[in-house]
């Protein structure tokens, strides 16, 4: 089994804590002859594969190295707009590497701003009083699980649909946060959490959760 990341928001829909504990790679390299076979656009200071899917290579995948040297965003490692660079036959053949980009930063905290939100109007939603708000997403790939505390603080993990026992892990790394943040005399309620105990604990509790397929009550 396997659990890909978790996340920590604030009642305020901050992201405070984030961890990718397994990201899967989904990335597929070719060498291509001018001209390019696939149409290409800037997006979000990427580059991405706008148009054209083939051998593995898909719509929205971003473009991550040229000739094994790994681009800058929009750019290659030495400055040329890439766009610009693969339109000049004379930099043909060239060997592109094409996957899924990793979220930034800031797209991370957009989006636990937006889960926020959402969490939010799925208890205004609720035909009776005191719904406990989302509890789980679920898609074809993995499963979103969410605790909510009294105090408002959201505990989040991404993992696949078949590992069993996350509501109890849940609750694992919600005492964690309790025993190495909250008690920690220099961490600051809803601020970012940076403590080495607590991400020390966090990964040994995703370890034993995934070697088990379940979280016993006794781990």
């Amino acid at each position: 089994m396997v659990i890909f990341s978790v996340y920590v928001v604030n009642k305020a829909g901050g992201l405070i804590y984030q961890y990718d504990n397994y990201v899967p790679r989904t990335e597929v390299e070719k060498t291509f002859s001018h001209p390019l076979d696939l149409v290409l656009k800037h997006h979000d200071d990427k580059v991405v594969v706008s148009f054209g899917q083939r051998d593995g290579i898909k719509v929205g995948h971003a473009l991550l190295s040229i000739n094994g040297v790994d681009v800058l965003g929009k750019n290659t490692a030495d400055g040329k707009d890439i766009l610009e660079y693969l339109k000049d036959p004379a930099n043909y053949p060239v060997s592109i590497r094409f996957g899924r980009a990793r979220l930034s930063s800031n797209e991370k905290l957009m989006l636990a701003s937006m889960f926020h939100s959402l969490f939010a109007i799925g208890s205004q939603l609720s035909p009776e009083v005191g719904s406990s708000g989302i509890e789980m997403l679920e898609t074809d790939v993995f499963k979103l699980h969410c605790f909510q505390t009294l105090t408002g603080i959201k505990f989040i993990v991404l993992a696949d649909p078949r590992q069993s026992g996350i509501d109890t892990l849940l609750k694992k790394i919600y005492e964690i946060y309790s025993d190495f943040a909250l008690k920690n005399p220099f961490y600051s309620l809803e601020m970012p959490i940076r403590c080495e105990l607590f991400d020390q604990n966090l990964k040994s509790a995703l370890e034993v959760a995934e070697k088990a397929g379940n979280f016993g009550a006794g781990s």
